[in-house]
């Protein structure tokens, strides 16, 4: 008789483990143990997107990881990035909670952080239709091509110091995006003059990258945030207040005129100003505060990126010569050396634009997505991810899958011209393998704009200069060593030699 007891709770064992391998309905992804109270903080390592590249490789393409309180998701596969970022877009819409945002972007009423709803609506709205529409991004091709070619003059006066690449690529990309949103330079014009307020400037805009890159324990284990453990909010409300300062400062300028000969009714700034009383977007008036914000944004997330994309692509030309040799024959054939490249030419950049889109794989500027947060639990893979779940995308990570890429780590533009591995590969946010400016409804509103100014960069200094490291260094030595931040940095700066490869007069002439 004893064997029927046993037989009933051996099929209710049956039962109970299939049953929940089959149901599961909270089953989480797969990920590291979980550490006391700090959680997962600890496998992030000093560079979270290798770390979690290497949490991946290990788990698999989708990672649950707790840090502090919060549960956070990582997608690491283009499949999984897709589910998130289309199928379930909509309840990711909106980002988390950090001190950042609270306390350097004015508590949320920018445009990178706000909320999803209709105040994000309109503030996005006012930047597509304003500035970063077809129209607008014409309207404005002469001031890029403008700060460009005195990017060129500069390097061309450089003649064999050596210069950091980086540095000015990044006040050419900062005068460019300062001229249409302001309608005057914030750096030196690279005649030598001095300007205390661009290099003020500068500096905050410096600042923010170092604080924004820095891991705010208190955004993660809410009960220490009022400690200020590691003194980083000090230090965001201190920027706050100069960056605060300054908009102001070029806010009353606007309003009163005196602002220096900059045309008004014609930069952004003043369209916002008009905008102030009539924002025709759901939500309303458009106040100062979201006004600065939207600056604030604006000069943070659109002049550091370009650069240090422009930067990239330079160091792998320089390591790979025969790509920058075919590179400059096809400017040569296309363009000719009797004049500088122009927007207009880009079009006609096949093998440019390859090395572009390889430089975007390669070398995100983005390489940890901005955070977004689900607004209800849902299913991905079979998992359950809960409401309020932080949502990472590893773009670092997937744009170096060996499942997707053929020799990954491999500096190779070809793959993107035809007959290669992804001949139409579209980096505006519509093929997940490769997605710099993210996808969905949190896609980067200044993208157009972004690929603009890096193609024509990186077309310019392609066929303006011929390169050489500095202190003779060998190409194949160059350091390719990234350092973590709210941009992909290089470790160590690109120091070269630019050596002019048309005649004077065509750098004079522009």
């Amino acid at each position: 008789m004893t064997i029927i007891p046993l037989l009933a709770i051996t099929a209710l064992l049956f039962y109970l483990l299939f049953n929940r391998r089959s149901r599961n309905p909270n089953r989480l992804p797969p990920g590291p143990s979980p550490w006391p109270i700090v959680g997962n903080l600890p496998h992030l390592g000093t560079i979270p997107h290798h770390s979690l590249a290497a949490l991946a490789a290990k788990h698999g393409p989708l990672l649950h990881l707790r840090l502090g309180f919060v549960d956070v998701v990582v997608a690491a596969s283009a499949s999984v990035a897709a589910q998130f970022l289309k199928t379930h877009d909509a309840n990711f819409a909106s980002r988390p909670p950090n001190s950042g945002a609270k306390h350097i972007a004015y508590n949320y009423q920018d445009l990178v952080f706000a909320p999803y709803g209709p105040r994000w609506r309109m503030l996005r709205k006012i930047c597509s239709v304003h500035l970063f529409s077809t129209k607008a991004l014409d309207d404005f091709r002469h001031i890029r091509q403008e700060e460009v070619a005195i990017l060129t003059r500069v390097l061309v006066g450089a003649g064999r110091t050596t210069v950091r690449l980086g540095q000015l690529l990044n006040v050419c990309t900062t005068n460019a995006l300062a001229r249409v949103m302001l309608g005057k330079r914030v750096f030196g014009d690279g005649s030598g003059g001095a300007d205390s307020k661009a290099d003020e400037f500068k500096d905050m805009v410096v600042e923010l990258m170092v604080l924004a890159g820095e891991f705010n324990i208190g955004d993660f284990i809410p009960a220490l945030d009022c400690l200020d453990l590691q003194g980083v909010t000090k230090k965001m409300k201190k920027l706050h207040a100069r960056f605060d300062s300054f908009l102001n400062t070029i806010l009353e300028e606007h309003k009163s005129g005196n602002d220096g000969g900059a045309s008004r009714h014609v930069d952004l700034l003043s369209v916002l100003i008009g905008l102030k009383d009539d924002a025709d977007g759901e939500g309303g008036k458009l106040s100062d505060a979201e006004i600065k914000a939207l600056l604030l944004n604006l000069f943070v997330a659109g002049t550091d990126t370009s650069s240090s994309t422009v930067e990239w692509a330079i160091a792998e030309l320089i390591r790979n010569p025969q790509l920058l040799k075919q590179a400059q024959e096809e400017m040569d054939t296309v363009v000719g050396r009797d004049r500088l490249v122009t927007e207009l030419d880009l079009s006609q950049l096949t093998f440019l634009q390859a090395i572009v889109k390889e430089t975007f794989r390669l070398h995100p500027s983005t390489p940890l997505s901005l955070p977004r947060i689900s607004s209800e639990s849902c299913e991905v893979d079979g998992y359950h991810i809960p409401k309020g779940s932080t949502l990472l995308v590893n773009v670092w990570a997937i744009a170096r899958d060996p499942k997707m890429w053929a020799d990954p780590l491999e500096f190779r533009p070809t793959r993107f011209l035809p007959g290669g591995e992804k001949p139409n590969a579209d980096v505006r946010g519509n093929d997940f393998e490769v997605i710099p400016f993210g996808a969905g409804r949190r896609i980067c509103v200044g993208m157009s704009l972004g690929l603009r100014m890096v193609q024509l960069l990186v077309a310019t200094m392609v066929q303006s200069f011929d390169w050489e490291l500095a202190n003779g260094l060998d190409p194949e030595k160059l350091n390719m060593d990234e350092a973590y931040g709210l941009t992909l940095q290089r470790a160590q700066p690109l120091m070269v030699h630019p050596k002019p490869r048309l005649a004077l007069h065509v750098y004079e002439s522009n």
